[in-house]
């Protein structure tokens, strides 16, 4: 299998597999991608701009803005003004934000664990866990 091939297959399966994991968590179906990748940059990094959101998940302010407004009304971030330009807002999460990550986290972790314990052999488990440094090789390069 030539590079190009196997490119188009990893990306095909991992697709497919994010695909599958989405669906299986019960505490995010009501927020679009953007709105999950919102919180989970929150989650990964405690305080953002607004703006910094914007870059990281390449939508416009404007689009930001509106997702952070429903975020705020479903009490998932919290807003709190810069000390030295009253101008600037950070934004964080909630602990109830905190424990929707950690809910979907959970939800996410129990379906895969369950598959792989009801799919897998233990050769295949145990392949499973070389290939792991190699994936996480892929996705931290730049």
């Amino acid at each position: 299998m030539d590079s190009a091939v196997l490119a188009s297959s990893l990306r095909t399966e991992i697709a497919a597999l994010h695909k599958r994991l989405r669906k299986q968590t019960s505490s995010v179906h009501q927020y679009s991608m953007t709105e999950v990748e919102t919180i989970a940059h929150l989650f990964r990094n405690p305080s953002l701009l607004p703006s910094e959101l914007a870059v990281l998940t390449k939508i416009t302010t404007q689009s930001m803005s509106q997702i952070l407004s429903k975020l705020e009304a479903q009490r998932i971030i919290k807003r709190t003004p810069s000390k030295e330009d009253k101008r600037k807002v950070s934004i964080s999460l909630t602990a109830g934000g905190k424990k929707l990550v950690e809910k979907t986290r959970y939800e996410r972790d129990e379906w895969l664990r369950s598959i792989i314990d009801t799919t897998l052999t233990e050769k295949e488990m145990q392949l499973l866990i070389k290939v792991l440094p190699i994936l996480n090789k892929l996705s931290e390069s730049k």
